[in-house]
């Protein structure tokens, strides 16, 4: 019932600061329908981003001077359908992107040269949207921040490990150990390309865990695999290289990342086996990213026959770039071990604690072929004349004194835990599901028989409480529908009752 029944005399000079509501515009017995006409627009055409939170309900009808019923009733219409989410006390937020961006968002320089590359070149930066209400069909470069600023009940999304799990205590017993050795001079500006002390822990992890072995000079430490990545494609762009091919699917946001940075991202499909090299070889790109411990985000491993095709592309002239980003995180299979432990000279490895600790330390490494390192550094040192030393100094000793390694272990028992719990409700709830990657890493993906579209399914999960990605986002070429699905950072029961909501959004699509 449309609770309207308030005369437009009586509402004449009533109206918001809030977008600069009138009610007086409203047709006479239509104020909720209008209201609700108003923010959906609003969302439409971005006044109303993603996460944004609505006023509280008394608040706006009390500016409007309409019954607070008016207002419930047009909230409550959003989300019913999919624009917004009730979190009682905690108000009524945005969940739904806008069908394009604003004329008025000045684009930067970067985004601007970018586009000017011209298409197929840079999708990532692409603002078409799809149906009012949903999430975008191409998402654009700000996507993950955007969706890391929707409140949700549930955040199954991928690439974010046990946060609560951090050590703590460990971490504050290593930084006083540190602290209380460190000379003054310590506090000065250091080695660009890392902290001898965590360099020499890092080469000791990567052979114990990974069987790499690495002279600790040849490492480089960075602010995560994303910047290896940056200070990778301006290396290469330097020598004329343009292009690097990707996994398909692979990572969404390596790809935008590597698009930014302006490189030409040729997509390779994957299949049971791994990347398929016959198709790398088709590309003609001179070098690829790859991530053949557990592939992002089927999560397959690239077989001991790939692994052989593949690093003879590489001997023939090809340039590997390995993400090795959660390969210590494995349940049932043996480990797998690193390209770059077997060919040396064409890869270029990276690896990070973004998955074992927390991506917040901004603590990665590279260990690139000799005739690579001294540019890499010296984009390293131009970027940001090196990480912070303290952090360095503090993730050493944790490497060293074993903490790391207690730690490790500790989470992989909780991710076990988890994995299950999702895949027995997955079991449960989602009979039409096929489960992929379930045998290490942080995430698992699941597909859907053909004529779902992922896309509406995330959105309707969403607007359920839960928020993952649809599989489709981390494709160039078209794949079978699906969702990736992260079940580090969840309890069991957590999981359980996502994987429920998620269920019921399907019927829903």
């Amino acid at each position: 019932m449309d609770r309207s029944n308030q005369s437009a005399v009586g509402r004449s000079k009533a109206g918001a600061d809030f977008l600069q509501l009138r009610p007086e515009e409203a047709p006479p017995g239509g104020l909720a329908e209008w209201l609700a006409t108003e923010l959906r627009t609003a969302i439409a055409d971005g006044r109303l981003a993603l996460g944004s939170r609505l006023p509280p309900t008394r608040q706006l009808a009390a500016e409007l001077q309409v019954s607070r019923g008016v207002v419930t009733e047009a909230y409550q219409r959003l989300t019913e359908d999919g624009h917004t989410t009730a979190r009682g006390r905690a108000g009524t937020t945005v969940v739904a992107a806008p069908i394009s961006t604003t004329a008025s968002k000045r684009p930067s320089p970067r985004s601007t040269a970018a586009a000017e590359r011209g298409p197929g070149v840079a999708p990532s930066l692409s603002r078409r949207r799809g149906a009012a209400g949903a999430l975008p069909g191409e998402p654009g470069d700000e996507i993950f921040e955007a969706m890391r600023a929707v409140p949700a009940r549930f955040d199954l999304t991928p690439g974010v490990p046990d946060l609560a799990a951090f050590p703590r205590a460990a971490w504050l017993k290593a930084e006083r150990a540190v602290l209380s050795e460190m000379s003054a001079s310590a506090f000065g500006y250091g080695d660009a390309a890392g902290a001898p002390a965590l360099r020499l822990a890092v080469a000791n992890w990567i052979a114990r865990n990974r069987g790499i072995k690495a002279d600790p000079a040849d490492l480089i430490i960075v602010a995560g695999v994303s910047q290896a990545l940056a200070l990778i494609c301006q290396v290469l762009a330097s020598e004329g290289i343009t292009e690097l091919a990707v996994e398909d699917p692979g990572s969404l946001g390596s790809r935008q990342h590597l698009q930014i940075w302006g490189m030409r991202t040729p997509p390779v499909p994957v299949d049971d086996g791994g990347l398929r090299v016959d198709a790398l070889r088709e590309t003609g790109a001179p070098a690829v990213l790859v991530t053949p411990a557990h592939q992002f985000p089927t999560g397959v491993v690239l077989d001991g026959e790939r692994r052989r095709e593949l690093m003879q592309w590489a001997i023939d002239g090809g340039l590997i770039i390995e993400d090795d980003y959660d390969a210590e995180h494995r349940y049932d299979r043996p480990p797998v071990p690193a390209v770059r432990a077997m060919l040396a000279e064409q890869v270029i490895y990276t690896g990070s604690v973004s998955k074992i600790l927390a991506p917040a330390l901004r603590i990665g490494w590279m260990l690139p072929p000799p005739r690579y390192r001294d540019q890499l550094i010296a984009a390293k040192r131009h970027a940001d004349l090196g990480n912070a030393g303290l952090p360095q100094l503090t993730l050493a000793h944790l490497m060293e004194s074993g903490e790391l390694e207690r730690q490790l272990r500790f989470v992989r028992r909780r991710h076990r835990t988890r994995r299950d719990a999702m895949i027995t409700a997955i079991a449960n709830h989602l009979p039409t599901a096929t489960v992929h990657g379930a045998a290490a890493g942080l995430h698992l993906s699941i597909t859907f028989p053909e004529g779902l579209d992922d896309i509406a399914l995330a959105t309707a999960a969403l607007a359920q409480g839960v928020k993952t990605q649809p599989l489709s986002w981390h494709t160039q070429h078209p794949g079978p529908p699906g969702l990736v699905l992260c079940y580090a950072a969840r309890t069991p029961t957590e999981i359980t009752t996502a994987i429920t909501l998620i269920a019921t959004a399907l019927t829903q699509t």
